[in-house]
């Protein structure tokens, strides 16, 4: 029970943080929506881009079923994303993956830009995937952003010391993983909802 209420316990320590990261991350992916639908071009460069690239095979190769393709995801979000763009950088240099991942943001941002009536009307279902993944991605960054300012600012958690400081940021991390490996879960299963049953629906297909 310890470990499933420690994690709500960090953020109602710092909200102030927390509030900020998930600024900081959503307000990044509504600036590449907006860049998306201001430039169509650089929207469809993305999109081909990702399609053509190892990932958009990859999801092309197992969207013909449901199970594996849920997993796909959350191995894609998990590994690729939140271990080797946010977590790593952070463990290296104090809020690297924070910068990094921004980036990456913006970047979905543009390829997921309404610019028709097809991605404005799948947009509506997937809004929701989104909402769950990136608050996956909020928890590894707070989890980070916690990192390197106790490594930076050990008195923050009671150290003495920078190394001191740096193990007990690299504890809060930890504890913010668990949470954010289930909402994954739910992202991926919700995900799979989404592309088989709801997005049909919505474009009448």
């Amino acid at each position: 029970m310890d470990r499933l209420r420690r994690p709500f316990q960090i953020i109602r320590a710092d909200r102030r943080a927390y509030l900020l990261v998930n600024l900081l991350v959503y307000g990044a992916f509504l600036l590449g929506m907006a860049l998306g639908m201001l430039f169509p071009d650089l929207r469809a460069a993305r999109t081909a881009s990702f399609a053509d690239g190892s990932q958009g095979a990859l999801v092309n190769a197992v969207v013909g079923n449901g199970w594996l393709f849920a997993v796909v995801i959350f191995l894609v979000n998990v590994f690729p994303t939140a271990l080797l763009l946010i977590t790593l950088p952070s463990l290296v240099v104090p809020f690297a993956g924070l910068a990094v991942f921004a980036v990456k943001t913006i970047d979905i941002g543009i390829t997921l830009a309404p610019v028709d009536r097809t991605s404005g009307l799948t947009l509506i279902p997937h809004s929701l995937t989104v909402l769950i993944e990136f608050q996956a991605y909020v928890l590894v960054v707070f989890g980070a952003y916690l990192l390197g300012r106790s490594w930076l600012r050990p008195a923050t958690v009671e150290a003495g010391m920078h190394g001191q400081g740096y193990r007990r940021g690299l504890r809060l991390l930890a504890s913010l993983w668990l949470p954010a490996l289930a909402v994954f879960v739910i992202g991926a299963a919700y995900e799979v909802v989404e592309i088989y049953f709801l997005v049909p629906r919505v474009l009448g297909a």
